[in-house]
């Protein structure tokens, strides 16, 4: 709810229609995560048992958007904390915009009309949300290392943290899990650069969500960079688990080939 609500009650100007939308919004995000969370029996959520994914995930979405808010508070009624965050948004914007980096293609969505501001606002917003997402799917790469994720804190239950997933459909559950990972990880690896092309092959259409309210950029780049990370990191999960089934069936394989009986 507090991620929700954030940006409507960080920026000046909201007018009041707009907070209760967002309020009404925020009650709805609140009430269905406390409901999958406090259910039985799985839902649509992802690995709900197997912490902490969906806290990196969620706290990497939070990071975003508190930033961009800061950088987006900071040009209507700047104050110590926004010009400090928006001048190191603009210094990381500025070093992720080279020739063919996602920074680049996002400001490229931009109509040739764009002045130098709003490209200047689209740059630092994008460079911004890309650092938070790649610093987060590292800190998770390097957490499921360190901790064994997602058996650090006992056995990993396929049923509920992995509720759309059917074992029983049909096939080897390894080369699915693993075909699923493949997939994850290439639309993550390819979704920063599908994004602006769409965008540009739309043309007109886009041009009043990408020129419109700090509230529209602020959740349009939020997204931008969130979605690929989220995809890589359940295309790493994923393979994680195929990588834990693999070798529960070969320690069994192994097992069974001793010589040994059940007593």
């Amino acid at each position: 709810m507090a991620l929700v609500a954030m940006p409507s009650v960080l920026l000046p100007g909201v007018g009041s229609d707009g907070k209760q939308m967002v309020a009404l919004v925020a009650l709805f995000a609140g009430a269905l995560t406390f409901v999958e969370y406090n259910a039985t029996y799985p839902g649509l959520i992802e690995f709900r048992d197997a912490a902490p994914y969906n806290r990196m995930r969620f706290a990497m979405l939070f990071a975003t958007v508190l930033m961009l808010t800061l950088i987006a508070s900071g040009m209507a009624e700047p104050t110590t904390l926004t010009i400090l965050t928006q001048a190191v948004g603009m210094l990381i914007g500025q070093a992720m915009d080279f020739p063919y980096s996602p920074v680049r293609l996002a400001t490229l969505m931009l109509p040739a009309s764009a002045s130098a501001e709003q490209v200047a606002a689209v740059r630092t917003a994008a460079g911004m949300g890309y650092l938070i997402a790649l610093v987060s799917l590292a800190f998770f790469v390097v957490l499921m290392r360190l901790k064994g994720w997602p058996t650090q804190t006992g056995a990993f239950n396929v049923w509920v943290n992995l509720p759309t997933f059917d074992p029983s459909a049909g096939g080897d559950v390894i080369s699915r899990l693993e075909r699923d990972a493949r997939i994850n990880l290439a639309l993550g690896f390819l979704l920063p650069f599908l994004i602006p092309a769409a965008v540009k092959l739309g043309g007109g259409a886009f041009e009043p969500l990408l020129m419109g309210s700090s509230q529209t950029l602020i959740w349009t780049m939020a997204a931008w960079a969130f979605l690929p990370a989220s995809l890589f990191m359940r295309g790493i999960a994923m393979g994680r688990i195929a990588g834990m089934i693999r070798a529960k069936r070969r320690s069994g394989g192994l097992a069974s080939g001793q010589g040994y009986l059940p007593a």
